[in-house]
């Protein structure tokens, strides 16, 4: 078995990796080697997380407002998730595993605003 630490270390070299090509790499222009998403390739709807490599690069730039405008609920729920990926990491340290876990309800509850955010940005 590995040590519990493994994963999250390899999650945050992985997230490093990606954020230094992103740093360099502006996704509002075409022609880069990044990931289209496979929903709007398909549907050409933008999912709950469209815009979400537009917003990390806006956000390692200081564009708080184009951040904002490429995804308002990623930026909202962006230290929610850096939170959970720190708490895992310090479990790791300590040499406990840890999986968060939601209630049924909880997990209704982000289906239902992935659902809702998903209509309404592409109402708009």
């Amino acid at each position: 078995m590995r040590h519990p630490v493994v994963a999250p270390l390899a999650v945050f070299a992985a997230g490093a990796a990606g954020a230094a090509y992103l740093y360099g790499t502006d996704p509002h222009e075409p022609g880069h080697l990044l990931p289209r998403c496979p929903f709007r390739f398909l549907t050409g709807l933008l999912c709950p997380a469209c815009g979400g490599t537009r917003m990390v690069y806006d956000l390692m730039h200081g564009h708080l407002t184009a951040a904002w405008l490429d995804n308002r609920a990623l930026l909202l729920a962006s230290p929610l998730a850096l939170g959970l990926l720190l708490r895992w990491a310090v479990e790791g340290v300590r040499g406990r595993r840890w999986r968060p876990t939601l209630s049924a309800r909880a997990q209704a509850l982000v289906l239902l605003l992935a659902v809702a955010w998903t209509v309404t940005r592409n109402l708009t």
